[in-house]
Formats: structure tokens, C-alpha cells, sequence
């Protein structure tokens, strides 16, 4: 799998003509050269439904006159760049208006995308309608007739569909069509039953050859549908709702996985579709960066213009972030992270559970991530299957309910040293709102009140000696064990009779409750404080959640680095060269427009201070910089502590320990 991909969109209407009529096989090959660009996965057909290509199975664009597609392939093959093949899957708009009974339905009778045929968009395709046989004989077609290096199948997935062929196919079991359960197991028979066609058809042509299902988002807690596709690629666009959040918390749960992975980003300044638009290059800078610090490869989504020319300023922009990328990929490839901490993730524990859950779900994933990104802990995001004896502290954010298997399964990790953190109603029981372990704490239900107001014993650096307001649901329990926090609760909650100020009455000092404790077997934090941070981005949230985790976990931390918040911090091991390479990475995103997330200035640091527990002595210290240029770097070791200094980085820096 290649470091440095290009995902080549090439969704053009039939009502453009002169399709391909400047493709330059010197051009493309010149624009895949500046952008230093190692794999392109190029259109056999695109969301239209229309044809690069002449066809048997399809139709070829009204607007096409020779084989784009492999006059394409030919030139990226003659200067040794991989070729993986699109094939929209999910969405072609040409069928859908010859076969609207092709169409997935909603329960309504409306239609996705667009709501109905009146509506400029696309429309969703059913896989269990005759569209799946057309959709494998075009993928049959196309593995037989072009060197393919792979197949991307687009906007695929577990769906909902009350079509007459979804509708029929229950009626023909004995079961109720409009019962959602029903429904919900169909949708996951139909998807398991076209991924396995899709891998039989590839597999009677080219044995082996790599299939990536795209979705959108790599389901947590579902293995059995990661393992449907031979890799993952981790749609997420910074620009395009994504946001900057988004693909640390994909990525920490992917390489768990045991997959090849890859971050796919794109150079436009919105998101997909966008011709005109463009990042900064340090914008994808950083992105290539944070793909390779968080273990995984890098595709980069452009998107070519009806006549087929390639966009120079596109690859001299992806070039910037490409070389770099090129340059470092000796300490990238076979690497391992190194994790202290797993957050076990909420989505996938509401899969676990057999809970359909929506975004606002998993917010508390979202925020126990970035409040470990920025206190530099080094983690992953697990799923229930995950092995936890790797780990020191199990991190159960917001609404993780336990059964027997679960609290099983913790008791071991906890049996052998690991200790616990938990929030909200988490290390609750199912049957019961009894706590699974000693976390210090007896739980007595929900508050009343909201909001409410937290008051530390202990000392915070710049915030001392106050009660802190927290939005999120809280909860009422009595202490059992240490007390890190007390609860004040407002006078009142807010109503038409009881309001003070323009938002809610102030806290009541003189009463107060337990709200953090520490117990044998962990820490329970009374409020959903990873939801509090991840929607209201509340310092207080983050420096409790943080010296809690402190608390439990104490001079084990693996590394520390003065790297200031924004930053990130990896540990990866690669075993094949026996040496360990810390990554440290620093942008700091900003919004503007409507909350579009950009990266423009770079600012150097310096005197970056870090130190990493190891057990023996290195062998020899050097720094990787973002050019790939390795220089020896002064180091000390004693007791067992790695302590370097890194003078001035610049976006990118790699700590390379020989073993």
C-alpha cells in the first residue's frame, strides 16, 4: 500500500461535451511528478453512471470519444504509479431514472440523496434490487480489461430501504416489512451478501487484488464489516464537516484493527466536488503529517476537469506535502503505536449492545480523544473485542453500561493492574444502577440539577480555589473512597418563576456533594465531562479529566513534552529496524467563514523538552525533520528515562530511538 495516494473525483454530467479532448499523457505524467504522487485511483464510472471507458456492461459518456481510463492507467504505470480503479457503487444517477425501482426508499416513499426526482442531486441505489448484478458485471468487466492495481466501490454500506424489492423479500419470509428490526437485518444481510459477491467476482479474475467499500466512516465495534474490505481508507476532510477532530479518533480506533490504513483528505478549501478551491499548502502539510504520526498512509482527493486536463497549481500544492511525506517514509512503514491508555469508544459499545446510535452518541469519543491528544497521552480507541492487557487505564466516557461479559473482561484487566476512569452513567450495570468496580463512589441517580458547579481539591495551576460551571448531565452519588472534587448546585434551575442573570442562577456554596472520587479499582468522574468537552470546549472539563487521569496513572505516563496544547504526541514501534520514532506535531487550525476549519501559519518552536520511560539504553538518538533530513541529537538517559531537546521544529518532527 502506498504512502502518497490521489483520489482522482471525475464526476461529470452528459451534458458536457468534449469530455478528455485535452488529456496529455506527458501533462498527466508531469502533474503526478510535481506532486511527487505514488498511487492515483482513477474513474471507471463515476456517480452519474456514465463510463470512462468503451463498455459492454455500461455505457461509455456521450461526451467521450477514446479509453480515458486507459490511456490514464498506461501513463501512470510507464512512471511506476499504482492504479487502483473507482467504480461508483452505491449511486448511479443514469439507472436510477431508467430503474427508479432500483431506488432505495425511505419508509415515506422519499428518496437519498436528493428527497425525489424533482431535486437536482442523486440518488441511492438498492443492493438488493437486479442494479447488483449490473453493478458486478461492470466490475467484472473492468478487472478483465484494465490493469487495475485495486477497486474503490463508493457510497456503500448498511442501509435502511423500504423499496418493493426490500418490502417483497420480507413478505416472502413471513415478516412484517414495516417493522424496523426487520428492516435494520435485512439492510445487514444485503450489504454482507453484495461485499461477498463483489470479493467472489474479484477473486475468480485477480486473486488477492485489494477492495475498499467507502462509506464515509469506519464503523467502531464492527470488525466483521472492516474485515469486508482487504484495507481502510478514513474518508475525512477537514474542510468538509469533518473538522480537525475527526481523523485522530478514526485513525486511533483503525490501527487497532490489525489493516493497512489511510487518511483520505483533499486539496479543496470546502469539500468534495469543489472545483476552484484550494487549501494552503501547509494545511495539507499537516494533514500528510498527521497521517504518518498517527500510523497510517496518505490519499489526497482532487478532482479533474471535464476536459481532462491535469490542474498544475493542484500538483505543484500537493507536491509541498508529498515531498516532505516522500522523504520521511523510511520511519513510517511497519510501524506500531505505542498506547497507555485505551478509550473504550461509546459507538462501539452501543454496536456491542445492539444500540442504534447516532452522532451525538458518541460525543463523548470525540472528547475523551481530544483531552488526550492535548494532555499528550499516548492511547488508542478500542472496541469490546480489543485485548486490554496492553494497556495501564481504561477510559469508559460518559454512557458505557456493563453486562457480565464486559464486566468481566474489565475485572481481568483490573485483576492485573489496570485501573479505571469513568463518567456519566459509565461502569454502570445494565440491569442495575449499581457501579461494576470500586471507583470510590456509591451511585444514588440523576441530579436535578443543570447546571452545576464543580469545586477541585486539588490545585490547578492557573485556576485556583473556585466552582467551576459544567452543562452536561450530572449525576448524584456519596463518597466512598479519596475525594478529588466537590458538587455545588445552583440556587435553582432556570424557569418562568426562578431565573437569575441571563443564563442560570449562581452556585450555592453551602451545600455540597461528592462529584470526583478515586476508589481501589479506579476514578469516577459525576458528570459527562468528555460530552462537556467535546461540545462546549470547557478548560475546567479538560484539567479535571486530565489530573484525574494523572492520578491513576502517575509516573507510568510513557512520554512528556512541553509541546504546547494544539500539539500531538506518537510513539510508534518499528520492529523491523528495532527503533522507536516519537512523533511531535503543532498546527493550530482557526475558523473562519461559516466554521471552516483552515491551517495557514506555520510558527517554528523551540526548546521542545521530552522525555520517554524506556527499559534500556539507546543505542543512538538522531532527529528526522520535515525535509527527512536525519541529524544526530544530544540525549541523556538515567533511571530508566529518555531526555532529549529538540532546539526548533518546524509543523513536523521525528525522534528516532535505535534499540
Amino acid at each position: 500500500m502506498k504512502f502518497r495516494q490521489i483520489h482522482l473525483d471525475f464526476h461529470t454530467s452528459e451534458c458536457i461535451e468534449g469530455i478528455g479532448s485535452k488529456f496529455s499523457k506527458k501533462q498527466f505524467q508531469e502533474a503526478l511528478k510535481r506532486g511527487h504522487v505514488s498511487s492515483i485511483t482513477l474513474f471507471s464510472k463515476c456517480h452519474h453512471g456514465w463510463a470512462y471507458h468503451p463498455s459492454e456492461k455500461n455505457e461509455q459518456h456521450p461526451g467521450l470519444s477514446f479509453d480515458l481510463l486507459k490511456a490514464q492507467i498506461e501513463a501512470a504505470h510507464e512512471i511506476g504509479v499504482k492504479t487502483p480503479v473507482y467504480i461508483s457503487a452505491g449511486i448511479d444517477e443514469k439507472m436510477a431514472r431508467r430503474h427508479p425501482d432500483w431506488v432505495l426508499r425511505n419508509k415515506d416513499e422519499s428518496t437519498t440523496w436528493a428527497s425525489d426526482f424533482s431535486q437536482p442531486g442523486y440518488h441511492l441505489t438498492c443492493m438488493n434490487s437486479p442494479y447488483l448484478d449490473y453493478l458486478l458485471d461492470q466490475i467484472r468487466e473492468v478487472i478483465t480489461n484494465y490493469d487495475a492495481d485495486g477497486i474503490f466501490l463508493d457510497i456503500t454500506g448498511v442501509r435502511h430501504c423500504y423499496c418493493q424489492n426490500c418490502i417483497n423479500t420480507l413478505i416472502a419470509e413471513g415478516k412484517d416489512p414495516y417493522d424496523e428490526k426487520n428492516i435494520t437485518e435485512l439492510g445487514e444481510r444485503v450489504y454482507a451478501n453484495y461485499t461477498r459477491r463483489v470479493r467472489e467476482v474479484v477473486d475468480e479474475i485477480k486473486p488477492g487484488l485489494p477492495v475498499f467499500h467507502n462509506g464515509g466512516h469506519i464503523r467502531r465495534g464492527r470488525r466483521d464489516l472492516a474485515h469486508m474490505n482487504s484495507h481502510l481508507e478514513l474518508e475525512s476532510l477537514p474542510t468538509g464537516g469533518w473538522g480537525y477532530d475527526h481523523f485522530p479518533l478514526s485513525a486511533s480506533y483503525s490501527r487497532t484493527l490489525g489493516m493497512e490504513f489511510l487518511g483520505m483528505t483533499g486539496k479543496f478549501h470546502t469539500t468534495w466536488g469543489e472545483f476552484g478551491g484550494f487549501k494552503h499548502p501547509n494545511a495539507l502539510r499537516y494533514e500528510a503529517a498527521l497521517s504518518a504520526a498517527l500510523g497510517a498512509k496518505c490519499s489526497i482527493g482532487d478532482q479533474l476537469h471535464p476536459d481532462g486536463q491535469m490542474d498544475m497549481t493542484t500538483y505543484d500544492l500537493i507536491g509541498k506535502a508529498y515531498s516532505e511525506l516522500e522523504a520521511k517514509e523510511p520511519w513510517l512503514d511497519h510501524v506500531t503505536p505505542i498506547a497507555d491508555i485505551a478509550i473504550l469508544s461509546q459507538e462501539a459499545v452501543a454496536n456491542y449492545h445492539g444500540i442504534e446510535e447516532d452522532r451525538n452518541g458518541s460525543l463523548g469519543d470525540v472528547g475523551a480523544v481530544r483531552m488526550l491528544l492535548e494532555g499528550k497521552y499516548l492511547f488508542n480507541v478500542v472496541d469490546t473485542d480489543e485485548d486490554l492487557s496492553k494497556y495501564k487505564l481504561i477510559i469508559l466516557p460518559d454512557n458505557i453500561r456493563l453486562d457480565d461479559c464486559l464486566k468481566d473482561k474489565i475485572a481481568a484487566f483490573v485483576k492485573n493492574g489496570g485501573k479505571i476512569l469513568a463518567s456519566g452513567t459509565s461502569g454502570l450495570m445494565n440491569h442495575a444502577d449499581d457501579f461494576a468496580f470500586d471507583l470510590g463512589a456509591t451511585f444514588k441517580g440523576s441530579s436535578e440539577f443543570n447546571p452545576v458547579y464543580f469545586r477541585p481539591c486539588f490545585e490547578m495551576e492557573e485556576l485556583l480555589g473556585t466552582a467551576f460551571v459544567l452543562y452536561a448531565p450530572s449525576y448524584d452519588i456519596e463518597a466512598t473512597g479519596e475525594l478529588l472534587a466537590e458538587r455545588e448546585n445552583p440556587y435553582f434551575n432556570r424557569s418562568v418563576r426562578h431565573f437569575c442573570s441571563h443564563q442560570h442562577a449562581p452556585n450555592d456554596p453551602s451545600k455540597r456533594c461528592a462529584a470526583i472520587t478515586i476508589g481501589k479499582d479506579g476514578a469516577y468522574i459525576s458528570t459527562e465531562i468528555f460530552k462537556e468537552y467535546a461540545t462546549k470546549g470547557s478548560l475546567i472539563a479538560k484539567k479535571m479529566a486530565l489530573v484525574t487521569v494523572e492520578k491513576l496513572i502517575g509516573e507510568s505516563k510513557t512520554v512528556k513534552t512541553n509541546l504546547p496544547a494544539q500539539g500531538i504526541v506518537t510513539l510508534m514501534n518499528q520492529k523491523e529496524q528495532n527503533r522507536l520514532i516519537c512523533h511531535l506535531l503543532y498546527a493550530s487550525p482557526v475558523k473562519r467563514g461559516d466554521g471552516v476549519e483552515i491551517i495557514e501559519d506555520i510558527l517554528p518552536l523551540y526548546e521542545i523538552h521530552t522525555t520517554i520511560k524506556m527499559d534500556t539504553a539507546p543505542k543512538q538518538v538522531s532527529l528526522v525533520n520535515t525535509k527527512g533530513v536525519e541529524t544526530d541529537l544530544p540525549y541523556t538517559y538515567e533511571n530508566g528515562i529518555l531526555s532529549v531537546t529538540i532546539p526548533k521544529m518546524e509543523l513536523h518532527a521525528m525522534i528516532v530511538i535505535q534499540k
